[in-house]
C-alpha cells in the first residue's frame, strides 16, 4: 500500500497507486468523492465533463479489464480529478483496446488508487453524504489499518495534514463549473443540408448526445455556455438543446436568463444540468442531494405513460418539486428510488427536460426515444406570435 485517500471528516482509505503522478503540489487528486454504480463504461465516466472536480469511486470491483480506446471518450480528455477502485487489471483483453486504463490515466496525470475497500467507502458516503477528499502518496504506513478514521485509534500527523488539505478544497455548492468545462468557441457536426439545425448550449456536453442528434438527421452547432439569446437566434436554430454538465446550477445565472428569453421562441430539450437550468428559468429551485445519482441502473417512471425506464444518471443536484407549485410546468418523470423530479414539460411552450441521460453511454438505451420526441417537437409549428 503506497497511496491513500483522506476525507474531510478524518476517514482514510489506503490503496495501491496507479495512473497519474501523486503529488501534494498537483491540483489533481483533490475534489468531492462520489460513487458510480455502473458495471461498465469507466472510460465514458472519466471523460464525462459532469465529473469535473470529483474523485470517482467505482462500485463494480473489476476495473480495467477491457482497456480504453479512441472511440469511447465523451469529451476531449479526462475530466475526473481521480479514480478509486477495488481491483485494477493492468493487462486489458479486448480487440478495441489500444492501451491500458493505467496508461490512459498517467498520460493525463489523473491519479488512481486500487485495492481500496470500496464497499466501506460507498456505505460511508451513503450515510453522511459526498465528502471532499484528496488522493496522495503514503509510504511507510504499515502500522496503520487499511481503512480507519483519525482520532479513533489512529493518531498520525501526516493524515491530519491531509484532512486539513481536504477541508480546504472548495465545496461543489455555489461553484459555476459549467464555465470551466464549456467549449471556447462554437463547433458543428452533421451535414450542411440537414433537415434540422440544433444549437446545443455546452455546459459540459457529452459527445454521444451530439451523435444521437446527428443520427436523426440534424446538424448540431455546439456553442459556449455564455452565448447570448440574440446570438443563438442569429444561428436560426430549429431547436435548442441544453446539455448536461457539472456542479451547482444556481450560479449559472447567465444561462438561466438566456433560457428564459428563448422559451417560446424555439423548441427546447434539457438534459441533466440543462434540465435543472430549465426548471430554474421556469421559476423553480434546486437543492443538493446527499450523495447524488450516479450509475446506469436508476428506475424512472414516466407519469404520462406509466412506463418505467432504467436510466443512466450523473448529478448531485435536483429540482425541488415543491418549488414548481403554481408554475407553468408539470412534472413528467419521477425517480422510483427517492421520488425526486426526473422530468419537466412546459404547459404552453415547446420545452421539456429530463434529469437522466437518454444518450446513455454507458448505460441502458430505454430513453433513446426522447431524441425522436425532440425531433418531432421541432417539426411542429410554434404558436403564432411566439417568435416575435
Amino acid at each position: 500500500m503506497d497511496g491513500i485517500l483522506v476525507l474531510e471528516d478524518g476517514h482514510f482509505f489506503r490503496g495501491k497507486r496507479f495512473g497519474g503522478e501523486f503529488s501534494a503540489l498537483s491540483a489533481s487528486g483533490a475534489g468531492e468523492v462520489v460513487f458510480n454504480t455502473s458495471l461498465t463504461g469507466y472510460q465514458e465516466i472519466l471523460t464525462d465533463p459532469s465529473y469535473e472536480g470529483q474523485i470517482v469511486t467505482l462500485t463494480y470491483p473489476h476495473i480495467g479489464n477491457y482497456g480504453v480506446n479512441p472511440e469511447d471518450s465523451e469529451s476531449s480528455g479526462l475530466r475526473a480529478a481521480g479514480l478509486i477502485c477495488r481491483d485494477y487489471h493492468p493487462v486489458p483483453s479486448n480487440w478495441r483496446s489500444d492501451r491500458s486504463l493505467g496508461d490512459y490515466l498517467a498520460a493525463a496525470n489523473v491519479p488512481a488508487l486500487c485495492g481500496v475497500d470500496t464497499r466501506r467507502l460507498v456505505l460511508l458516503i451513503r450515510d453522511v453524504g459526498a465528502l471532499r477528499g484528496v488522493i496522495r502518496p503514503f509510504d511507510d504506513g504499515d502500522d496503520l489499518p487499511i481503512a480507519g478514521k483519525l482520532g479513533e485509534g489512529v493518531d498520525d500527523a501526516r493524515i491530519a495534514l491531509l484532512v486539513e488539505e481536504a477541508q480546504g478544497h472548495p465545496s461543489m455548492a455555489g461553484l459555476d463549473l459549467a464555465s470551466r468545462v464549456t467549449c471556447k468557441r462554437a463547433w458543428t457536426l452533421g451535414p450542411d443540408d440537414a433537415k434540422k439545425h440544433v444549437v446545443a448550449m455546452d455546459f459540459g456536453i457529452k459527445l454521444n448526445i451530439v451523435h444521437q442528434l446527428v443520427a436523426l438527421g440534424c446538424r448540431v452547432t455546439v456553442v459556449p455556455a455564455t452565448t447570448t439569446a440574440i446570438e443563438i437566434l442569429a444561428l436560426r436554430p430549429d431547436g435548442l438543446l441544453l446539455s448536461n454538465g457539472p456542479g451547482d446550477p444556481e450560479p449559472v445565472t447567465y444561462a438561466v436568463e438566456t433560457i428564459r428569453y428563448l422559451l417560446g421562441k424555439v423548441p427546447i430539450f434539457g438534459i441533466c444540468l440543462g434540465h435543472q437550468l430549465l426548471g430554474i428559468a421556469c421559476g423553480g429551485k434546486t437543492y443538493k442531494l446527499g450523495f447524488g445519482h450516479r450509475g446506469g441502473n436508476h428506475p424512472v417512471r414516466d407519469l404520462d405513460t406509466g412506463r418505467v425506464e432504467i436510466t443512466a444518471q450523473n448529478h448531485g443536484f435536483a429540482v425541488a418539486a415543491s418549488s414548481l407549485n403554481g408554475r407553468e410546468v408539470v412534472v413528467t418523470h419521477t425517480n422510483l428510488n427517492d421520488d425526486t423530479v426526473e422530468g419537466l414539460r412546459h404547459k404552453r411552450w415547446p420545452a421539456f427536460s429530463v434529469q437522466f441521460h437518454p444518450e446513455a453511454s454507458p448505460g441502458p438505451h430505454d430513453s433513446h426515444h426522447l431524441f425522436k420526441r425532440f425531433a418531432e417537437l421541432m417539426d411542429r409549428p410554434l404558436h403564432p406570435g411566439l417568435k416575435s
